[in-house]
C-alpha cells in the first residue's frame, strides 16, 4: 500500500491524524531471544519522570488472529446491481482445521444479507444451520472435522457497500471494500467503474472469508458484467464467455496462494496496453483517452521486475503483473497480488509526462511491485508486523533511484524520507513492530514506511551489499507463501553474517525514537578530539549503538575512520598532523537521526566544494540560507546553479529567495535565465516562484512568458506569481488557461482568482469544479470560498450550497474537510451560516473530521 501526502492539503491525512499506540514500558511480543547489548550505559536516575508529549497513549495488545481454520481456497461468482450498487455472489470456500478439530466455522461477512448456506458434497449439498450478526457468519459444521480433512462450504449472499457504517483511516480513506464510480452514468466527466479495496481487513464487505493477513487461499473469480466492460482480477483469465442476456462472464484464477487482503476485481471501460516480461503479461490498464501515453507512464515496469528479481536472487513468483487505474480511490495504490490498483492520477498525458519527477508515479510504481515479494509473497502475519511489507516497499524506491537514476537521486529519496519521518515524530513516537494500537491502521503512518525504509538502509550499510541481499533472499526463500513476524527477518540476517544482530533489530524495530547526537570536535598538537553526546530522552528511548563513518579533510585529502557510538558522553580520538579543514560525522549520511553538528560557516562552504555526495552538497545550502550576504556563502550559492542534479539547483534558488548578498543584480538575471531555460520544469518553476519574492521588481514579462511554457507546473508556478502583484494584461493571460484540464494549474488559477478576482469569476469556479480530481479538491474549495468573500452575500447562494453539499455528502472525508473550511471563510458575521457549520459538525460521523472541526 502507497499512501498519499496530498499536494493539496500538505499530509493533513498523515500529520494531524490523531496518534495512538505503544504505551510506555509495553513492548509486547518479543522478537528477539536474548539480552540485548544495545544498552551500554545505564540510563541516569530520575526522581520525576516528564512524559514527553509524543508518547501515545494507553492501547490494548493486538495479537496475531488465532488461527482456528485454513482458507484453502475460494471460488466466487458474482454480478453487480448498479442501480442499488449491490453485489450478487455466491462463495464456495474450501477449509480445513488449523490443528484442533472445529465443529463450528466463523466467517468474515460485513454487512450482507445472507440467502443460503450449505455444504457441498459428493452425493449433494447439505443446508447448514448459521448465526449472522452483521459482521460474522456462524456456521454450524454437520460434524467435528479434524486438521486432515477439508470441506466446502458455498454461502450465497448480496453484499451492500454503501449500507456499511462509513469508517476509515488517514492512509486508506474509506473502509466498505466493494466501490460503484458513477453507478447511474449522471456525471458526464466520470467513468462508469467497479472497483475494490481489501486492506485491511474491507475484503470480508464483498466476500464471506476469515479476514486476517495470516491466512492464504488460492481462488477463482467468475465476473458477470455487461459486455461493454473489461474485467481484472487476481491471477489468469481462464474463461471468457459471452452469455445470451448480452452480458458476459470473465473466470480468473489464482493458483498460487495469498492473503485475502491482496484479493480484488475491477471493471469498467478499459483500454489495455499490454507489455511482456520472461514470457508473463504485463498489462496496463487506464481509461482510453490515456492509452497512448500508458506505457511512458508505466513503461519501466518490465525492467523493474528485472532488476528487482536479480536483486533478490528470486524471481518474480507469480502469473502475471497488471496495473489498474481507477477513479476516486481510497488510497494511494494497492498491491493486490498480480494486480495492483493505482489511484487515476498516475494517469497522464504527454505534456503532464514533461512534469514527472522519479518522486511521483514511478516511485509508486516501484513500490507496489516490490510488495509482491514483501507482502504478497512473504506477508506479516499481524499487522503489528505491517514494516516487513511497507517498510520494504518504502526501500525499494531508493533501490530503484539507486540503479535507474544514480546515487544523487537516491540520496534525495533518502533525505525526503527522513524529513518526512522526523515531522511525524514531533508528535509520535512508536517502535516499528508495535502490539499495542487503537486500530490496525493506525500503522499505516510514516514510521511503517519512512522510518522503516531508513532503518533497513542503515542494516544494508552495516552487514554490507553482499550480506543484505543475500539475507534478503534467504529471508524470502524460507518463507514464502507463509506469514511471519520479525524475528525470522533476525535470523535470516543472522544466519547469513553469522553475527548476532538483536542489538540492531531490539533498538531499531522494538523499541521508539531516534538518536539526537550533539556533535563537536577540538584539534591540539596533532591530535583531534570528536566528542558525540546522545541527548534524547533515554527514560522513553534507548542508548543507541551506532556504527558510523567519520570523514576528516586535511586540506584536500580525505581519509575515513569508522567508530562505534555506545554511549550519552563518548570522545574519540584521532592523530592529524595539520588542523583539519573539515570534520564530517556520518559522512555516509546513514543514520536516522537528529544530529546537530558544529561546524563554522568556512567547513560548510568548504563541505560544499569538496562534497562526495548529493546530501554533503544540499546540507551547506540548507544550513547557510540566511549567511547569504557572505561573499563565501553567496559565491557558493551561485555555484549551486550549475550542479548537474536539478534538486541542488531547486534547492539553491530556494535559498536565494529576497537575496540581498553580492552582485545582487547579476543573481536576479540569473534566476532569470533558469525560469526559461532550465531542463528541469522543477527548476523553472522555482526560479519564478523565486523571482516572485523580490517585491521591489517588475518580471511580469517573465511571468508572463511562463504562462506558455510547456509545463504546467511552471504555468501554475507563473499563475501563483502573477496573484501576488496582478495586472490586468497578466490576469487577462491567467484568463486564457481558463478551460486547462490538469487541475494543478486549475488550483493555481482558483487560488489567483480568490486572490485578484472579480465576480465574473464565479461561473468558472462552478463549472470547473467538477474537473477537479478529490486531492486537489481540498484546496480548490477553499480558495472558492475565499473568492465568495468579495462577492455580496445575496450572490453567494449557489455557491454557498454547494461547499455546504460537499462538506455533508463526498465520499472523502478531506474534500469534506475543505469545503468545511471554505465555508468557515464565509461565516464571519452570517449567523445563518454559522448554524449550518454547526449542523455539519453535529452531525458528522467521521472521528478523524470531528478531531479537525474542533482545531477550527
Amino acid at each position: 500500500m502507497k499512501y498519499f501526502v496530498g499536494a493539496g492539503f500538505l499530509g493533513l491525512c498523515l500529520l494531524s491524524a490523531p496518534a495512538f499506540g505503544q504505551a510506555a514500558g509495553g513492548k509486547g511480543k518479543a522478537a528477539t531471544r536474548k539480552n540485548s547489548p544495545a544498552v551500554t550505559e545505564a540510563a541516569p536516575a530520575v526522581s520525576s519522570i516528564t512524559v514527553p508529549s509524543w508518547l501515545p497513549p494507553e492501547a490494548p495488545v493486538r495479537p496475531a488472529a488465532t488461527l482456528l481454520h485454513d482458507v484453502v481456497n475460494t471460488k466466487l461468482d458474482v454480478r453487480f446491481d448498479w442501480t442499488r450498487q449491490y453485489l450478487l455472489g455466491t462463495a464456495v470456500l474450501t477449509l480445513r482445521p488449523h490443528f484442533y478439530p472445529q465443529s463450528a466455522l466463523v466467517l468474515d461477512a460485513k454487512g450482507f444479507d445472507i440467502k443460503t448456506v450449505q455444504l457441498v458434497g459428493e452425493k449433494g449439498d447439505k443446508t447448514l444451520t448459521y448465526k449472522y450478526d452483521k459482521a460474522q457468519l456462524t456456521i454450524s459444521l454437520d460434524k467435528i472435522y479434524t486438521r486432515d480433512q477439508t470441506y466446502q462450504v458455498r454461502i450465497a449472499y448480496v453484499a451492500k457497500p454503501n449500507e456499511l457504517p462509513q469508517g476509515g483511516s488517514a492512509a486508506i480513506t474509506s473502509d466498505k471494500g466493494l466501490y460503484f464510480i458513477n453507478p447511474l452514468g449522471k456525471e458526464p466527466n466520470k467513468p462508469r467503474q467497479i472497483w475494490t479495496q481489501g486492506e485491511t481487513q474491507a475484503s470480508s464487505c464483498w466476500f464471506p472469508t476469515i479476514d486476517h493477513p495470516n491466512q492464504r487461499m488460492t481462488q477463482e473469480i467468475a465476473l458477470t458484467v455487461d459486455n461493454q466492460y473489461k474485467t481484472l482480477s487476481n491471477g489468469l483469465l481462464v474463461a471468457s464467455r459471452k452469455n445470451a442476456d448480452g452480458t458476459r462472464t470473465d473466470t480468473w484464477r489464482q493458483t498460487l496462494p495469498a492473503a485475502p487482503y491482496l484479493t480484488m476485481l475491477a471493471v469498467g471501460d478499459f483500454a489495455v496496453v499490454s507489455d511482456t516480461w520472461h514470457g508473463k503479461a504485463v498489462d496496463y490498464y487506464v481509461e482510453p483517452q490515456y492509452k497512448n501515453t500508458a506505457k511512458a507512464v508505466f513503461g519501466h515496469t518490465p525492467e523493474m521486475l528485472e532488476f528487482f528479481s536479480k536483486r533478490l536472487g528470486l524471481e518474480f513468483p507469480w502469473e502475471k503483473y497488471a496495473q489498474i487505474a481507477v477513479r476516486d480511490y481510497v488510497s494511494g495504490a494497492m498491491e493486490n497480488t498480480t494486480a495492483t490498483v493505482h489511484g487515476s492520477t498516475i494517469q497522464a498525458t504527454t505534456r503532464e509526462l514533461l512534469d514527472s519527477q522519479y518522486e511521483g508515479s514511478e516511485a509508486t510504481i516501484a513500490h507496489e511491485l516490490f510488495h509482491h515479494w514483501f507482502g504478497d509473497l512473504v506477508t506479516c502475519e499481524s499487522w503489528s508486523n505491517l514494516p516487513l511489507n511497507e517498510s520494504f516497499a518504502n526501500y525499494s524506491q531508493y533501490l530503484w533511484a539507486e540503479h535507474k537514476y544514480g546515487p544523487d537521486q537516491a540520496a534525495l529519496v533518502q533525505q525526503q524520507d527522513l524529513a518526512a519521518y522526523l515531522e511525524e515524530a514531533n508528535d509520535k513516537r512508536e517502535p516499528l513492530i508495535r502490539y499495542h494500537y487503537q486500530s490496525q491502521e493506525d500503522m499505516f503512518d510514516r514510521h511503517s514506511y519512512q522510518k522503516g525504509g531508513r532503518v533497513l538502509h542503515m542494516l544494508r550499510k552495516y552487514v554490507g551489499d553482499d550480506a543484505f541481499f543475500t539475507a534478503l533472499s534467504r529471508y524470502l526463500a524460507k518463507n514464502k507463501y507463509t506469514a511471519v513476524e520479525i524475528s525470522k527477518l533476525r535470523e535470516a540476517f543472522e544466519e547469513t553474517t553469522g553475527e548476532d544482530l538483536t542489538w540492531f533489530f531490539d533498538q531499531w524495530f522494538m523499541q521508539r525514537g531516534h538518536p539526537e547526537l550533539k556533535v563537536t570536535h577540538s584539534y591540539s598538537n596533532g591530535q583531534l578530539l570528536l566528542r558525540v553526546r546522545q541527548v534524547q530522552d533515554t527514560v522513553f528511548q534507548p542508548i543507541y549503538r551506532l556504527p558510523v563513518t567519520i570523514t576528516v579533510w586535511q586540506k584536500d585529502k580525505a581519509i575515513d575512520h569508522r567508530i562505534t557510538v555506545t554511549k550519552t558522553d563518548e570522545t574519540f580520538s584521532f592523530i592529524a598532523a595539520d588542523r583539519p579543514s573539515l570534520v564530517k560525522f556520518d559522512s555516509e549520511a546513514q543514520l536516522l537521526g537528529e544530529i546537530d553538528e558544529e561546524r563554522s560557516t568556512e567547513e560548510l562552504v568548504f563541505q560544499f566544494y569538496h562534497a562526495r555526495n548529493y546530501l554533503q552538497r544540499a546540507e551547506p545550502l540548507e544550513m547557510l540560507h540566511n549567511k547569504a550576504a557572505d561573499a563565501g556563502v553567496s559565491g557558493m550559492y551561485r555555484n549551486a546553479l550549475q550542479d548537474n542534479f536539478y534538486a541542488i539547483r531547486r534547492s539553491a534558488l530556494d535559498h536565494l529567495r529576497a537575496y540581498k548578498g553580492t552582485a545582487p543584480t547579476a543573481v536576479r538575471s540569473e534566476i532569470q535565465h533558469f525560469a526559461t531555460a532550465d531542463p528541469s520544469s522543477a527548476v523553472r518553476a522555482q526560479a519564478i516562484t523565486t523571482l516572485s519574492f523580490f517585491a521591489s521588481e517588475n518580471y511580469s514579462t517573465v511571468y508572463q512568458a511562463a504562462l506558455r511554457d510547456s509545463s504546467y507546473l511552471v504555468e501554475a508556478a507563473a499563475v501563483a506569481a502573477i496573484a501576488k502583484s496582478p495586472t490586468p494584461a497578466a490576469l487577462q493571460q491567467v484568463a486564457a488557461l481558463d478551460n486547462t484540464n490538469n487541475t494543478t494549474l486549475l488550483v493555481a488559477i482558483a487560488d489567483c482568482y480568490a486572490k485578484a478576482g472579480t465576480i465574473e469569476q464565479y461561473p468558472w469556479f462552478l463549472r470547473r469544479l467538477p474537473n477537479v480530481n478529490d486531492l486537489d479538491l481540498y484546496a480548490y474549495l477553499q480558495s472558492f470560498g475565499a473568492f465568495m468573500v468579495q462577492m455580496p452575500a445575496i450572490e453567494r447562494e449557489k455557491g454557498v450550497k454547494t461547499l455546504e453539499t460537499l462538506a455533508r455528502t463526498h465520499p472523502q472525508y478531506y474534500v469534506r474537510l475543505g469545503a468545511y473550511k471554505g465555508l468557515v471563510t464565509l461565516a464571519a458575521g452570517t449567523p445563518a451560516l454559522k448554524e449550518i457549520l454547526r449542523d455539519i459538525r453535529d452531525n458528522e460521523k467521521d472521528e478523524r473530521l470531528k478531531a479537525y472541526y474542533g482545531m477550527i
